[in-house]
């Protein structure tokens, strides 16, 4: 550290990974060949280290006789399931770059990451839940619903290919499963700087980009991540968090690869009562989620019912953990070694992490100490270093960095800056290296001249024993610029005067909120994060 000043540094070890994903997937098959590799439960699979490469290598045979080949990109729009790991694994292993799409996106969201990434073959679901993959992409683009073997269309001028995942092949679209070839095995000389993935940002603001990211980015956040969770071959990671970002796809996955622990997908996406059943059926060790996870498999009516002694450790990310909750998770689940991550997708995604055995204070009032090999610090608006403990804006510099934002060049010189990835988000950084997050910059709520900062209310907030979550934010007031809101998700009824007058005398009177709405759910991201301007936007309506 920097004396005196927000300057923070991780530790050196354990090193760098060298390689590529490729590589790391023979080292474990190797290694680890007769273990547990994949379980999905709901499909019938449990493949061993030497059979998930196997299978791989099938696929990479399929991938490359379409003429896919190193730097194309190839999309996966889908649920969790044993083909998204394949997809992941066989397009690494050729220097294919995967894009990563969220599979709640609708038609307008999907056409624009098939242009932004030029895909050049997209591996699809047929549909889940509500959506109509395949309905969306004839409407983008109706070459795609014909008959003819090959697809070309000018609203989609890059698409080539439309793989069908659980298919047969009808009209224009490959079955997935016709691409899994016998064969020698395929191996491309790739460099690990190499761009290997585009994951798109969650969008609580704006439209998404599409943050690029190469072998190296992956397997050090990965290796890095799973030595704080101390991983190894003997555990078993339970995986309800998507796929589709850094947090199933790299902490999850990649994360299992390094380490060789077992990967268990409960299902296609989160359901508490499938995650809990599943984490006693597979005895896990290890189990991710976003707080409100957590928090609903806690609440579940027969959470009592499940056996979660096994378990351990594993990473909460995506929001704060309020204390009472942290301590239902080591008490009632058996987490405690459960680690806390903060991170950005541009960041490959967590540039900190709370080591093992981290005190209470440290896993739900920070998120933790500086990944190995990564630095961060806190800075004002002119970018110099500011005194401990002091708020501005967190940026950090390491191997998890992205290589920018595909095709967007002036987004990404405004991001990255000296080396340096700006997060947009209010943090300090204390005597002992941890850093807090205290909020968004944009969200940063200046009432009468007085910074106030959400992150600091929320806290508050989850202390009232009838609040169950909380979202705080700045509204228009004609007087004082700016004035606090809180929308509130409440355990039992309760009215908003209430909360108001709990609030005075414990709280500064400029931070206690003009308004508090009850709410039912807050609207979020799937990955746990609040969105804000969705509830900011409400309120402009009502005024």
């Amino acid at each position: 550290m920097s004396e005196g000043l927000s300057h923070a540094v991780g530790p050196a070890k354990p090193p760098v990974p060298h390689g590529t994903i490729g590589d790391w997937l023979d080292a474990a098959a190797e290694r680890f060949g007769a273990n547990d590799a994949l379980v999905l439960p709901w499909q019938n699979i449990r493949w061993s280290w030497a059979e998930l490469r196997e299978r791989t290598d099938a696929l990479a045979r399929g991938l490359d006789s379409l003429g896919l080949s190193a730097g194309d990109r190839v999309g996966i729009c889908a649920p969790n399931c044993a083909e998204w790991v394949l997809t992941q694994l066989a397009t690494a292993r050729l220097g294919i770059i995967l894009v990563s799409i969220n599979p709640a996106y609708r038609t307008h969201e999907l056409g624009h990451a098939l242009r932004l990434s030029g895909i050049r073959a997209l591996v699809t679901a047929s549909r889940f839940k509500t959506s109509d993959y395949l309905g969306m992409l004839a409407e983008l683009a109706p070459a795609t619903a014909a008959s003819a073997p090959r697809i070309f269309d000018p609203a989609l001028p890059d698409l080539r290919h439309v793989i069908e995942i659980g298919g047969t092949g009808e009209g224009a679209r490959i079955a997935f499963d016709s691409l899994l070839l016998p064969g020698d095995p395929i191996r491309v000389a790739l460099d690990a700087h190499q761009p290997i993935n585009i994951q798109f940002t969650s969008g609580t603001t704006g439209a998404p980009k599409g943050a690029t990211l190469s072998h190296r980015n992956l397997l050090h956040n990965a290796a890095a991540a799973a030595a704080g969770m101390q991983l190894g071959p003997d555990d078993r990671l339970c995986i309800p968090v998507p796929l589709y970002h850094c947090f199933g796809m790299v902490l999850g996955v990649l994360v299992c690869l390094t380490s060789g622990a077992a990967m268990v997908f409960p299902g296609q996406s989160f359901e508490a009562a499938t995650v809990l059943g599943c984490v006693e059926d597979e005895r896990c060790t290890a189990l991710h989620g976003v707080p409100t996870m957590f928090l609903a498999m806690l609440d579940h009516p027969d959470f009592a019912k499940f056996d979660l002694s096994t378990l351990r450790t594993g990473i909460a990310a995506g929001a704060p953990c309020p204390p009472a909750m942290m301590r239902r998770m080591i008490d009632q689940m058996n987490l405690h070694d459960i680690t806390i991550g903060y991170g950005m997708t541009e960041t490959s995604p967590l540039s900190t992490q709370t080591r093992p055995g981290a005190n209470l204070e440290t896993r739900t009032d920070t998120v933790g100490q500086m990944l190995p090999h990564f630095e961060g610090r806190v800075i004002d608006a002119q970018g110099a270093l500011l005194p401990l403990g002091q708020p501005g804006e967190y940026c950090s510099r390491g191997p998890g960095v992205m290589l920018g934002y595909w095709n967007q060049p002036d987004a990404t010189a405004a991001a990255i800056r000296d080396g340096w990835m700006h997060s947009g988000d209010l943090a300090t950084i204390d005597e002992q290296a941890r850093v807090r997050i205290v909020g968004r910059i944009k969200d940063m709520i200046i009432r009468g001249g007085e910074n106030i900062y959400p992150a600091e209310i929320e806290a508050f907030l989850l202390g009232h024993p009838d609040i169950a979550d909380v979202a705080v934010f700045g509204i228009p007031d004609e007087r004082l610029g700016e004035r606090v809101c809180a929308w509130v998700r409440a355990r039992q009824p309760i009215e908003p005067d209430a909360i108001v007058e709990w609030c005075r005398g414990r709280i500064a009177h400029h931070k206690v909120p003009a308004l508090v709405r009850i709410v039912d759910e807050l609207p979020m991201t799937v990955t746990g994060k609040v969105q804000k301007f969705v509830m900011r936007d409400a309120e402009n309506q009502r005024r």
